[in-house]
């Protein structure tokens, strides 16, 4: 993990948010304390039955959060953890206690021991506080029928009704992935706000049936201010690294112009410099705060998709370098799939496009082997599909 990505998960721990002036005066707490996920399982608050009142017995139950911890007691982290010649005396272990590690795995471990009460766990991997912050400050007050969601906000609860929050907080653990530990044999990240959330799973409902696309954009242009971030403090950015960004910049401005949607951000130069990289951070922090806000509808998500799945030309002509060209693949099939499922979700009757997208899905499993021809072929049998 990179400092910045450090720095942002120490800041979404420990971040207390202003209290808007129309709420209350004076309810939070300065560097509110941390609970654990004890203070959120009785069967009165989120450990009971019902939508509004399951919300840990899913993530106890089923989210993948609640392993992260466990993870780095295996024998795959053991191997990584040697590869990096990260040591513990006398812990058969080292990953478990080593920052490198628990600042994602163990975040309970990278505070200070007065940040924390005694009922929080290291072991809870990432728990309820993880996301929602510090509950010292508004754990007793939450529930009072007197509090505004914005009081709550006010009081330290970060407000993860706002996909631009929401996709900065996630993005921190999940997007980048130091050279090294990549080496080591440290999995692959690739971010996806929309179906990582899906996957967790949810322990909330969607007012609007097609956040689905907006929390996919908000997410994609989140994690390009994050690579850009990491890019240009980097003065010896390796070629992997600058594929990946080319192919999330290509998508964020391809996808943005296809759907009308104003954005900064412009299509990535063919040998980027630090300056670009900084450019591109800005632009695409600026399109993350417009695409968390942007409407979306079937109509919308039908005509990007289709738009998207006319790109063909784009890899038959092999417009980039072969790294890139298979990242830029990868970010469109990402794409093309999120689109496919919201429409799936909220229509009476599903594309009939499995054999194709599962075809991409293939073309882009292994980029080091990545035909940029096939995949062009398979991408216009996709758009022809769409219009059966």
């Amino acid at each position: 993990m990179s400092l910045r990505a450090a720095s942002i998960c120490l800041l979404v721990f420990a971040a207390v948010l202003v209290l808007p002036a129309t709420e209350p005066p004076r309810i939070q707490e300065t560097a509110g304390t941390f609970i654990g996920s004890v203070g959120c399982k009785s069967s009165g608050c989120h450990g009971g039955a019902g939508p509004k009142r399951s919300q840990y017995l899913t993530w106890s139950q089923k989210d993948y959060h609640t392993k992260a911890y466990v993870i780095l007691l295996n024998a795959r982290s053991d191997r990584i953890a040697e590869s990096l010649g990260i040591t513990a005396a006398g812990a058969p272990n080292p990953a478990a206690t080593n920052s490198r590690c628990t600042i994602c795995h163990s975040p309970f471990q990278s505070l200070p021991a007065g940040r924390l009460s005694s009922t929080a766990r290291a072991d809870e991997g990432v728990s309820c506080e993880s996301c929602h912050g510090a509950a010292g400050g508004w754990f007793r007050g939450h529930t009072r029928k007197d509090w505004t969601y914005n009081t709550r906000v006010g009081a330290g609860m970060r407000d993860l009704r706002s996909l631009y929050v929401r996709a900065t907080a996630c993005a921190a653990c999940h997007q980048y992935l130091e050279p090294a530990l990549l080496k080591a044999g440290h999995p692959d990240l690739f971010f996806e706000l929309d179906s990582q959330s899906i996957a967790e799973p949810k322990h909330w409902a969607d007012d609007d049936p097609w956040s689905g696309p907006r929390e996919w954009l908000t997410g994609q242009a989140v994690a390009l201010r994050e690579m850009s971030w990491n890019l240009a403090a980097d003065p010896l950015a390796d070629e992997w690294s600058v594929a990946r960004w080319n192919g999330l910049a290509w998508l964020c401005a391809t996808a943005t112009s296809a759907a009308a949607i104003s954005s900064p951000v412009v299509p990535p130069a063919a040998s980027p410099s630090r300056s670009d990289f900084a450019n591109t951070q800005t632009q695409a922090d600026a399109l993350a705060r417009r695409a968390a806000t942007s409407n979306w509808s079937e109509d919308s998500s039908r005509n990007l998709l289709t738009a998207l799945a006319s790109l063909d030309g784009e890899f038959s002509a092999k417009a980039a370098a072969p790294p890139a060209l298979g990242q830029r693949a990868k970010r469109l099939v990402l794409a093309l799939d999120r689109l496919a499922y919201a429409l799936n979700k909220n229509r009476g009757f599903k594309l009939k496009v499995e054999p194709e997208m599962k075809q991409l899905w293939q073309d882009v499993r292994i980029l080091d082997s990545f035909d940029a021809i096939a995949f062009a072929a398979h991408l216009k049998d996709l758009r022809v599909a769409l219009d059966r």
